[in-house]
């Protein structure tokens, strides 16, 4: 019997909408599997927006598998209870080399007739600092996920697990045949992206994540699984629940099986035929774990044999076929011989203590933080006092508590100076807040930092110039203050190392360039507390000048959509700094422009340059081709507003790649949701 035409056009669809899967999974398993892409992200975009339209235009072709189905659904209301196929047993620990050889002495004791020790072989893995998770597949897909929780019963985060792109929603072709599988592993969040992700919650004004571990615990415990989303977490799998479902006889085997499956596994596993040379290198491992992007907080010491792992068994606790040699002890006693306060690089003073010299976890610690003023009144650290001092995982050494019965006779109680220790200028804690900060732009200790902050894109956007030339520049004596790059001359930038005639004129002509930035660039772009780019934006739109802003009273500035008490304050402490002043009237006298015109007036024929005039925006997500900042330009040069926040009030949602809970909100309160192109469309005077 001959198919029908439109039976053919729906084959050809279904195999274009696999096509289309097969491709996005491959290369989400090339980035976040295996960090070797091959592809642009514009062009990972586009393979998914194909598979978006196919899908949106033929919804009977949606599969729960399909990468579109990541996003995440609704925010739930709370986590069910899972309880494990097998139970996920902890560790138990070694301390120390001569710990780790007497469990490999126990393994021998317990191996059957006519096995010896020598006989045996051993994996060490690293034991990534994470979340345990179990995730359970049926058929080839990606049926539920778990929480080690107590070992026996976890919680339910499926819908969380599924945003994650390292985690396969599929198997290969073929391991459907595998039935049921339960592979567990650890999910943890790099260093790296930890850093990145703190840096942009702080540009929003949010609250800060305290360590990497708790980041990727909370994200993963997240009611809403657009956060989980937006959040950079990867997955490394370690252990199926029961090995012989895969059909392989040891660890090494497992872990190599594994990655074929598409899952990511450690590099640094190794197997080895001596326990003492595993040892060795499990002790040499911890020594360089440092260095690495993840935290970790020990090694794991195996017996490869899955068969001997089956007749050794386990106590009530834990696996006797395996231990956690742990990273060196990380608190121990010491004498503090000074305390004095330093200039962090957002102007920030943060108390530190000089400590007598002694060894925590393998490192010569000789200097702790002391975080804040309250820190150290709370817990009455003086100079003299022997204190209890604690490096966990790679965090600076910090003091923990006072032993007081040691306390000298005569000791005094530390005090935060009144003026900045590198420049002098008065100090300013903002009421019920816990940091002292110097408000001075030109402060020696924060200038590289200030002068690598105003020259960045999402400030005055001078191009070409980073970190390193900042640091150059500065120490070359060059830059005193960021009004400094407009002083700037051709023989001084010249005689730079790196520098010849052109590359001098192409960095003077974007400093010239930056001149013309839009007021909100330029408050972005001075570094005053709390002042990212949503809030440089409503005070730009508000006061339209620098001088105006500067001149506004407390209630002039809180009566400004999103900016509150705690910003008002660090405005006025900012512009009542003297030195601050003084840069403001350098920038002038330099040609900087320090005020936006007047928006442009709404034009009868909705004609470019007219229609954004009154309607609020919100940006979410990272735009194809527009930074934040670029977006924000653009927007607000057509008369548009930016807002931080969703609301019934807002008229578009601009929606980039991994957006966060803001989409949700959007679609809860029906507000329209653009993308870039359509962005594109709307400024440039067509129909979005």
């Amino acid at each position: 019997m001959t198919a029908s035409p439109a039976s053919g056009v729906a084959d050809k669809v279904l195999r274009e909408a696999e096509s289309l899967r097969r491709q996005i999974e491959r290369h989400d398993h090339l980035y976040y599997v295996l960090d070797s892409p091959e592809i642009t992200d514009a062009e990972y975009d586009a393979l998914m927006d194909a598979l978006k339209r196919l899908e949106g235009a033929h919804p009977e072709l949606v599969t729960p598998d399909s990468p579109t189905q990541r996003v995440g659904g609704r925010p739930a209301e709370g986590f069910a209870k899972v309880r494990h196929s097998e139970p996920m047993l902890s560790l138990d620990n070694a301390f120390n080399v001569e710990e780790a050889l007497a469990w490999g002495d126990r393994v021998g004791r317990r191996l059957p007739p006519g096995v010896s020790l020598g006989d045996v072989r051993f994996m060490v893995e690293p034991k990534i600092d994470g979340l345990a998770v179990a995730l359970r597949y049926s058929g080839g897909s990606l049926e539920g996920a778990a929480t080690r929780g107590d070992g026996v019963t976890g919680e339910d985060i499926t819908a969380n697990v599924r945003t994650m792109r390292s985690v396969p929603l599929r198997l290969p072709d073929g391991a459907a045949r595998l039935g049921e599988l339960e592979v567990r592993g650890e999910v943890y969040m790099p260093v790296s992206a930890f850093n990145e992700l703190n840096e942009r919650l702080a540009e929003d004004g949010q609250k800060l994540l305290a360590n990497p571990r708790n980041a990727a615990a909370g994200s993963l415990r997240q009611l809403d699984p657009t956060v989980t989303a937006s959040r950079p977490l990867r997955f490394a799998a370690y252990a199926v629940a029961r090995p012989t479902d895969l059909g392989v006889a040891g660890q090494h085997e497992l872990l190599q099986r594994l990655r074929e499956l598409g899952f990511a596994t450690m590099a640094d596993s190794r197997r080895f035929d001596d326990l003492g040379e595993a040892v060795e290198y499990a002790e040499d491992w911890l020594s360089r774990r440092g260095d690495l992007d993840y935290l970790a907080d020990g090694t794991v010491l195996k017996v490869d044999s899955f068969d001997l792992q089956s007749q050794l068994g386990s106590s009530s606790h834990h696996p006797r076929w395996a231990i956690a040699l742990k990273a060196p002890a990380e608190e121990t006693t010491t004498q503090v011989v000074a305390i004095a306060a330093n200039v962090g690089r957002t102007g920030r003073i943060v108390p530190h203590a000089t400590l007598t010299p002694v060894q925590i976890g393998g490192v010569t610690v000789s200097q702790a933080t002391l975080h804040n003023e309250d820190y150290v009144t709370e817990r009455d650290i003086r100079i003299g006092d022997t204190v209890l001092v604690k490096r966990a995982g790679d965090v600076i050494p910090q003091v923990v508590s006072v032993v007081k019965e040691l306390r000298p006779e005569g000791t005094e109680p530390w005090r935060m100076p009144d003026a900045c220790p590198s420049c002098g200028e008065k100090l300013v804690r903002a009421e019920g807040e816990a940091d002292t900060y110097c408000t001075n732009a030109s402060c020696p200790a924060q200038l590289v930092r200030h002068v690598e902050h105003f020259a960045a894109r999402g400030a005055m956007d001078i191009d070409g110039f980073g970190s390193r030339l900042a640091r150059q520049f500065v120490e070359a004596g060059l830059i005193k203050d960021v009004a400094g790059f407009y002083d700037l001359a051709f023989d001084e930038v010249n005689a730079q190392e790196g520098f010849a005639d052109i590359s001098t004129r192409n960095l003077l002509a974007a400093i010239e360039a930056s001149k013309d930035r839009s007021l909100a660039r330029l408050l972005v772009a001075l570094g005053i507390r709390h002042v990212g780019g949503a809030v440089a934006g409503a005070l730009a739109r508000e006061f339209r000048s620098l001088d105006a802003l500067m001149a506004a009273d407390r209630e002039g500035l809180t009566a400004v959509e999103g900016v509150g008490p705690e910003i008002a304050d660090g405005l006025i402490a900012w512009r009542s700094s003297e030195r601050n002043t003084e840069l403001v009237e350098r920038l002038r006298s330099a040609g900087v422009r320090l005020s936006d015109p007047e928006p442009a007036a709404v034009a009868d024929d909705g004609e470019a340059g007219a229609g954004l005039a009154g309607q609020r925006f919100v940006l979410t997500g990272t735009l194809p081709n527009l930074s934040r900042a670029q977006a924000r330009d653009l927007i607000e040069s057509r008369g548009g507003r930016v807002v931080g926040s969703v609301s019934a009030r807002t008229d578009f949602v601009v929606v980039g790649d991994s957006p966060g809970s803001k989409l949700e909100k959007a679609r809860e309160l029906g507000v329209a949701v653009i993308d870039e192109t359509q962005l594109l469309d709307m400024t440039s005077g067509r129909s979005a």
